[in-house]
């Protein structure tokens, strides 16, 4: 069934319904000339018109966390690339939450490029009817589903790298202002910034992986040909009518089993051809790849800027800790004249104190120079031992 034709088979929400409820169940149609049509149909509904099991179905449900995905199947791609989450057909692209602002500029990107790409392939046929034999197959034009596909995989880098960006131009003020002063607001700001880059980090590295895991894997890429998978079901079979030269082969067990291992071979090598695929996915790696090497470079820069904050906070600790141990030396000096004043202060009967009034002032000056001395003492022992600073 067309999807395009589907329209009538749309279930109205309920009233009652919430509006959370109505974009869950709200989805987008785009046809190979670029025309939209929105569709307020349940799952089950999208299950008959695609012919896609549940549990591919689920896998764009924005209520479950689902990692990102690139699925091919017989009929369909199944797409859930961050906010997109797409089913793609041989002639059809259904979008969900088509209200979503992230997902607006896709849908307009998709209903001005795949119109023209189409244009562009009719022109090429028509000039390839006219051009010389050994030209015509020059150049082929991309499939509808390739056609979508790209358009969704340069929306994602292109939304990642945006993020990426603006992480940038908000980062590294913060950690230059961070390092000429450390301060509470600094440090917080600087700490919010490092988780987003976090978790910009494991997004972009989770569409990274899924690019990688299907450049890796060439059957999964040959899943992903949609329309090559319907011209080869929808072909004639050749058994019913064999050629009447085979017949009168002097052999003919052995040419039949020539002819169908080269039919066989020619097959296999047809279906595992995916150099045009993986042309398109190898575009979109690099770049993804590029945007995880700037968060690569961020991380770090932010891993530098701790280092040197970590380094000046340890050189303030070391200088409080030579500021103590000065203060204690003090205090442990100054602990000389407070000794001497409480022996005085004993009722310890003497007989030398009359006929001696000067003897305080040789007391304090006595006191005072064994004190200067201990601790001149303490901090010769300490900058000799590499304690205090020079």
């Amino acid at each position: 069934m067309d999807l395009a034709d589907s329209a009538s088979l749309e279930l109205q929400a309920p009233s009652a319904v919430t509006k959370k409820t109505a974009v869950f169940r709200s989805w987008i149609l785009l046809n190979h000339d670029g025309v939209a049509t929105l569709l307020d149909v349940d799952k089950y509904a999208i299950m008959r018109l695609v012919e896609i099991h549940a549990r591919d179905l689920r896998i764009l449900d924005p209520l479950l966390s689902y990692p990102s995905t690139i699925l091919g199947r017989d009929k369909v791609i199944v797409l859930n690339l961050e906010h997109i989450k797409a089913i793609i057909t041989a002639e059809e692209v259904l979008l969900r939450d088509p209200m979503d602002d992230d997902l607006m500029p896709v849908i307009e990107e998709l209903r001005r490029r795949l119109p023209i790409a189409t244009a562009a392939g009719q022109g090429q046929g028509e000039e390839d009817t006219v051009a010389q034999d050994g030209e015509s197959g020059e150049e082929d034009e991309f499939p509808f589903e390739f056609r979508a596909l790209e358009v969704v995989l340069e929306a994602i880098c292109s939304f990642l790298d945006a993020r990426t960006r603006e992480l940038e131009s908000a980062a590294y003020p913060a950690l230059d202002e961070l390092t000429s002063k450390i301060s509470c607001r600094n440090l917080d700001k600087v700490r919010k910034l490092k988780g987003a880059m976090t978790r910009l980090t494991n997004r972009v590295q989770k569409i990274r992986d899924e690019l990688e895991n299907l450049l890796d894997d060439d059957d999964d890429m040959a899943e992903l040909y949609l329309s090559r998978k319907f011209a080869a079901s929808s072909s004639p079979t050749s058994s019913s009518c064999d050629p009447k030269w085979l017949h009168s082969s002097p052999n003919p067990d052995s040419e039949i089993h020539n002819i169908s291992n080269k039919t066989s071979t020619t097959t296999v090598e047809g279906d595992n051809d995916v150099e045009e695929l993986e042309m398109l996915l190898e575009a979109y790696f690099m770049q993804i790849d590029g945007t995880l090497n700037k968060l690569k470079t961020l991380r770090e820069y932010i891993d530098d800027t701790e280092d040197y904050i970590n380094i000046q906070l340890d050189n303030h600790r070391n200088q409080l800790i030579q500021l103590e141990l000065f203060l204690s030396s003090g205090t442990v000096s100054l602990s000389i004249c407070s000794l001497v004043a409480a022996i005085f202060g004993m009722n310890i009967p003497y007989t030398w104190r009359e006929g001696h009034g000067y003897i305080f002032k040789w007391v304090v000056i006595f006191a005072g120079m064994v004190c200067a001395s201990l601790f001149l003492s303490i901090a010769a022992y300490a900058r000799r031992k590499g304690l205090v600073g020079s």
